[in-house]
Parts: C-alpha cells; structure tokens; sequence
C-alpha cells in the first residue's frame, strides 16, 4: 500500500492526486508498511451508532475494577500545582517501584503506556535493514515500530495447538539479529514460554541480539507454570529489556504510563536519548507510585479474573470452540467466521470485542474478561449471533 492510500484511510477519505503527491515528497517511505491501529470504536461512539442500552465493553483487556481505592483518594488530593512540568525522571515513582520489584532504580525506564516504550526502544536500536524477530500473531505495535524504522521483521508462528513453535524460535534467535521482541504472556494468543522454554531461548539467542520481553499481562500468569524473565536473566547479559505496564492490572489504562526494566543503567540511559523530557504526567506518576505501595487490590483483582478467564474458557470450550490456553485477562479463540463480521454483530447488541484482522487468525477473537455480568451478556450475545457447535 502507498502512503498516499495510508493517508487517505487516515483522513476518511481519497485525497487529490496532487495533495498525494505533496506528501510522498515529504512523509518517510516505511509509512507503507504500517496500517492505522486497530484501537476498536469508543462507548460513545457505539451508543452513538446502535440503540443499545447495556454494554460489554471487552476489546482493550482493561481491568474492570479500575484502580485502588486509595490510588482514587490520592488522584482527589491532586496539587494545584499543575502548572508547572512533572519530575522528568519520575523520581519518586521510580524509588517506589524499586522498592517494589527489588531492584536498582537506575534500571528504571517510564513510558506514555508500554506502547511508547517499545517506539522508544525501536527509535533508539533499529536501523534499515536490521533483522527483528517477533511472535506471530504479534501484538501489532512490535512489529510496526520496528517496521518504521526500516527493520526486517521475521514472524515465528505457533503451532497447530496454538502454542508458540518452540523449535522454530531457538532456530531463528541463533542467528543474528537486531532485537528479539514478543509477548509473555503472548498476546493476542494468551500463550506462554514456561521457566525451561524461556531459558532455552535466553541461551540460545545470540549474544548481540537486543531481547525485549513484553510482560503486560505478568500479573494475571502467577497461576500457571510461568515466570518473568527476571528470574532468567543473568546479570552478566545485559542486552535485555522487560517491559510492563500499569494499564491492565493496576488498573491505569487512562493515566497511560508503563515502565522497563533494563538489563544494565548505561542501557536506560541510552534510551532515555530517545524518550521525551517530560513524558510522564503528574497524574500518572502519583497514581501509579500509590498503587504499587497497596497492591492488595490489584491481587485481590487478578485472582478474581483468573478465576473468570477459566470459567470463560470452559464455557466457550463446551459449545465447541477452539480456545487458545490463556495466561493473560483474556481469551483467544476461533469462530470459524469472519471476525470482523461476528465482532459488528456483536456490537449491534451492546457487546464490543476484538476482532482478529491479522492474515491467518482473521477468524479468530480476542476477548477481554470482564465483570460477571459482561461475561454472561458476551456469552448470551455470541450464542445469538452463532450457532452452538455442538
């Protein structure tokens, strides 16, 4: 696809030959490669479009709960001092999270989402022609920012069984290569590496390769036969990254702030070259400080949702569906359907989901576990807009 076709999908419509013209003079050539994120239609928007008085609102794996209690009170003492920039370094938040994870602060990066970091990242190591390996069906950002930059982006794909090709990964990180990023927890798949799988993968990947380990979903994997890359990790090998984010489990997806961990400080501070001053907001930065000193709540959340995503499962399961195993607050599963079809039928009804459009999965769903009540309306709705398969 031309830029000039991106933007006019971008704008809503076709622009004139000679505004086309004006902008593949200026704009940068890998914009071809990318297509506009699929970032799902608002609760306003869907109130706006369908007469529809109640809502599952299960695309964007947010957690329903939403933050602490005292993450609210402290948001409500906000000082009026909003005037002035926010700590570039997000020092106090920094020395809180430290604290937390037990680690050293200068390992510490922040991001605008773990979205940004990832750009950050891409910025700060991709060049043409660098070869980036990735998890496939990926979580579409890992591959367009490396993409952006003019890297070469080489998928693993899973298996048959949905689970992560184990063999053709150690194949393809023996090799060299720019950067090794994906999903543990895999998204949108809800797969995982175990403790041995990762290790394998960390021993086999060649020592100039840049690992970045996406933990988004490392809250809801504490059930399963899983664990963070940190535990892997030797501190000699500091060519990695670990990524996370306070928008799922803390509950923060409106403050938009994630964080790194980086395998060395010299490492942080190289991306920090890449990272805006002040891209932190006050906001952000106070809530999510609060919440990592009361964690009671968002474990008391997680379980709650482990809790629901089995239940989810089994239920799907038992009308016939293909259910990827799941480690994140979500499931993944085919409906053998066109999923952006089911996913506008299910809209029509007050249920909003994410459809897979990924070539090779575009049957498939993604969708967020959500309160009780939303997991019963998305199962009622489903089966009006499906046959059961039994």
């Amino acid at each position: 696809m031309s830029i000039h076709n991106i933007t006019s999908i971008r704008n809503g419509g076709a622009d004139s030959e000679s505004e086309m013209n004006q902008l593949d003079k200026v704009l940068r050539p890998t914009l071809s490669n990318i297509q506009p994120y699929n970032a799902g239609l608002s609760l306003n928007d869907v109130k706006s479009r369908y007469d529809v008085t109640e809502f599952a609102k299960l695309a964007s794996n947010e957690n329903p709960s939403g933050p602490a209690p005292k993450v609210l009170n402290a948001l409500k003492l906000l000082s009026s001092d909003l005037f002035l920039y926010p700590d570039a370094s997000s020092g106090e938040l920094a020395t809180a999270l430290s604290n937390y994870l037990g680690i050293s602060a200068d390992q510490l990066i922040f991001g605008n989402g773990s979205e940004e970091l990832i750009s950050i990242i891409c910025r700060s190591v991709v060049q043409p022609g660098d070869r980036v390996i990735t998890l496939y069906p990926s979580f579409p950002l890992h591959e367009d920012y490396a993409r952006l930059m003019g890297g070469s982006v080489e998928r693993i794909g899973l298996t048959k069984a949905l689970e992560i090709d184990l063999e053709a990964l150690l194949k393809a990180v023996a090799k060299p290569a720019k950067m090794l990023i994906f999903a543990n927890p895999m998204n949108p798949v809800g797969t995982w590496l175990n403790p041995r799988q990762l290790k394998q993968v960390i021993a086999a990947k060649h020592p100039d390769t840049l690992l970045v380990l996406d933990e988004a979903y490392y809250e809801y994997a504490i059930a399963g036969d899983y664990t963070s890359g940190q535990n892997c990790l030797a501190v000699e090998d500091q060519n990695w990254i670990i990524l996370r984010t306070f928008s799922k489990a803390w509950g923060l997806a409106g403050l938009r702030i994630g964080f790194g961990i980086c395998g060395s400080k010299a490492l942080r501070q190289a991306l920090d070259l890449s990272r805006t001053p002040f891209n932190i907001n006050r906001a952000a930065q106070m809530a999510a400080a609060v919440a990592v000193q009361h964690d009671d709540h968002m474990k008391s959340c997680t379980a709650e949702t482990i809790r629901r995503r089995e239940l989810l499962s089994h239920d799907l399961r038992t009308r016939g569906y293909e259910v990827a195993q799941s480690l994140g607050n979500f499931v993944f599963f085919d409906v053998n359907h066109p999923s952006t079809e089911v996913a506008e039928d299910l809209m029509k009804r007050g249920t909003i989901i994410k459809p897979w459009k990924q070539v090779g999965y575009d049957t498939f769903i993604r969708v967020s576990i959500g309160t009780n009540q939303e997991n019963t309306k998305f199962l009622k709705d489903l089966d009006a807009v499906l046959p059961h398969h039994v």
